[in-house]
């Protein structure tokens, strides 16, 4: 099998329309053979992701939770301190992430994932 890359352009699009294109790519649901318990051999690039198109309500209002499962244990990041702190690319990772399957092998499509900024 050879390995497809594709590029993906994020300037002047919407977070979450980039990261759906990107979550049916790493799952190989483009393809004809498709099959739901194999890593397909892909490759996707996001580049411009810094130029992405995000909604000033957006950039105010949006929390990122992480829970460590003890009592107060939850954390929220607000969008403007997870984009200084770790950049687009993790907010575009965070995305993409939860649009794959919870299985074993989503860990394994995420490290087909590479973002620029």
């Amino acid at each position: 099998m050879t390995e497809n890359t594709h590029t993906i352009d994020a300037k002047g699009k919407k977070i979450g329309r980039i990261a759906s294109q990107a979550a049916v790519l790493l799952m190989g649901k483009n393809k004809t053979d498709f099959a739901r318990n194999i890593v397909p051999e892909v490759k996707v690039t996001i580049i411009n992701a810094s130029q992405a198109s995000v909604a000033a309500v957006k950039v105010a209002d949006k929390k990122f939770k992480s829970y460590s499962g003890y009592p107060g244990g939850l954390k929220l990041t607000s969008f403007n301190r997870m984009v200084e702190k770790k950049g687009y690319a993790e907010v575009f990772k965070k995305a993409i992430y939860g649009m794959l399957p919870k299985n074993k092998l989503r860990s394994k499509m995420i490290l087909n994932l590479k973002i620029s900024e």
